[in-house]
């Protein structure tokens, strides 16, 4: 195995690492406000109606949306580094 191929190797290891636990995070926080919301959901259709409008921008939806792009952020870092090792695996030096 090439100088190369190593340093690839590593890069890509090291990507993965950092995108997961980027990833953890926002994931399981962006998870728990969807519960959240789909029980209020089925909440306010049991009290027979919705409070607000359905397309109304509110706190929580705008920290759904942010922590989905957090999430994505560390899942294309992820994707980053597993390119990485594929191409140290394929590379031939």
């Amino acid at each position: 195995m090439g100088v190369i191929n190593l340093v690839l190797l590593v890069a890509g290891a090291a990507l993965i690492v950092l995108g997961a636990s980027r990833a953890r995070g926002p994931w399981r926080r962006y998870q728990a406000l969807k519960e959240q919301r789909a029980n209020l959901s089925r909440y306010e259709s049991w009290r027979g109606g919705v409070r607000g409008t359905p397309d109304e921008k509110t706190g929580a939806s705008v920290m759904i949306e942010e922590l989905r792009r957090q999430a994505q952020i560390g899942g294309a870092i992820v994707g980053v580094g597993f390119v990485l090792v594929v191409v140290a695996f394929v590379l031939k030096s």
